[in-house]
């Protein structure tokens, strides 16, 4: 999954003769996941037709304040998609365009609406050699980078005057890719190397049962997407769940039994930077497996149990320089319980629930939770999305690798 993927992206368009590969770049934004909109300037349309764009992006493209073919004339507000946008992406930028940008000119939709931005914009200037060379376009350029904007270089090439030179725009696949790279460079887990467990591991009795529990597995894999949509490359390894994840910056690795997830989990340890053990895994395994179906011959059955191994525990007792978190979910004497977990493990943080809470724990969409720090400070939550929990999590977690 693109890290564009989800956000609003809003494409303006102004009128040059690179305005034909637009089309193309609408296409690999909606592959990329995310939600288009068009605005262009009035003479833009001499280019590339509105139906075009409207019918790849899947909305009305806006060139003027008003719908100019609408009796009732609806009001096309500027500052409504200015604030609609995550990101705003100037292509072609002309010599034109980028000059009215400069001054702060507003006398087309396209310029109100970049004054109105509040999200990051980026130009990807598109004119003949002669015109990309010239001084005034150069402080264009260093003027539009100077107020925040992020330019994309044009390329060297053939351009429509017959001339080689510079000022070809950039390719859509470039500039898409340029976007992702500009904004992976900025995130604050960029570089780190994130491991997490999530769901819950099945203990064989025989080929057929398991002694198991009702993670679903959902906190984990948000976790794993909060991390990875902040720049982390995250290793996933979770036990049998339903839940899905497709992102580039997540790999994950299934296993079945506590055993399995221990050494997984061991496999990956010494390379991370941060990891955050989520599952709930078996405390007690089968001493035999039953290399057959037990049959029901007996009105009872007795199975010897015996300890897994203390996956948490045996990462604190190694862990050199990664930042280490453990969950508790606990019944009674919950902060106790949480503190001696925190201390007997070696523990960076841990994550407090309780099944006394209401929406919190197993087979939810929700949880509320409690963050302990090693310095025993305290951090309680109000009932949340296990979204809204996982985000938490991550910047709680990032606030203390920089504190």
């Amino acid at each position: 999954m693109s890290i564009l993927s989800g956000k609003n992206i809003l494409l303006g368009i102004s009128a040059g003769i690179a305005a034909y590969k637009t089309a193309s770049l609408v296409r690999l934004f909606i592959k990329a996941g995310a939600n288009v909109k068009v605005v262009m300037t009035p003479s833009s349309k001499e280019f590339i037709t509105p139906l075009t764009l409207s019918t790849l992006s899947k909305h009305p493209v806006y060139s003027s304040f008003t719908n100019e073919d609408d009796d009732n004339a609806v009001w096309n507000s500027h500052v409504d998609l200015g604030l609609w946008a995550d990101i705003f992406i100037i292509a072609p930028a002309t010599a034109n365009t980028l000059s009215k940008m400069v001054n702060g000119a507003s006398d087309n939709l396209l310029l109100a609406t970049y004054l109105s931005a509040k999200c990051p914009v980026y130009f990807a200037p598109a004119m003949d050699l002669d015109m990309y060379k010239h001084p005034s376009t150069a402080k264009s350029f260093n003027a539009l980078k100077d107020f925040g904007n992020i330019m994309i270089p044009a390329t060297s090439g053939e351009l429509a005057s017959g001339l080689v030179g510079e000022g070809r725009m950039a390719e859509p696949e470039d500039i898409v890719a340029f976007i992702e790279n500009d904004i992976l460079d900025k995130l604050p887990l960029k570089g780190k190397k994130v491991l997490i467990t999530a769901g819950p591991t099945y203990e064989a009795i025989d080929p057929v049962r398991f002694i198991g529990n009702h993670s679903s597995g959902k906190m984990g894999f948000e976790i794993a997407k909060a991390a990875a949509n902040l720049g982390a490359e995250v290793v996933l390894v979770t036990g049998p769940t339903h839940q899905k994840v497709s992102h580039a910056l997540i790999q994950v690795v299934p296993v079945i039994s506590a055993q399995d997830m221990y050494e997984s989990v061991h496999t990956y340890f010494q390379d991370v930077d941060i990891a955050i053990l989520s599952a709930a895994v078996a405390d007690f395994t089968p001493k035999e497996v039953a290399s057959q179906k037990i049959k029901k011959k007996e009105p009872t059955l007795t199975l010897e149990l015996e300890k897994t191994k203390d996956i948490l525990a045996s990462l604190g007792a190694i862990k050199t320089n990664q930042f280490l978190v453990g969950f508790a979910l606990e019944t009674n004497d919950e902060l106790e319980n949480a503190k001696g977990k925190l201390k007997s493990k070696n523990l960076n943080l841990i994550v407090l629930n309780s099944l006394n809470d209401k929406g919190a724990g197993f087979k939810s969409d929700t949880n509320k939770v409690t963050f302990i720090d090693d310095k025993e400070t305290i951090t309680a939550f109000e009932l949340k999305s296990k979204t809204a929990v996982a985000k938490d999590l991550i910047n709680k977690i990032i606030e203390q690798i920089h504190a």
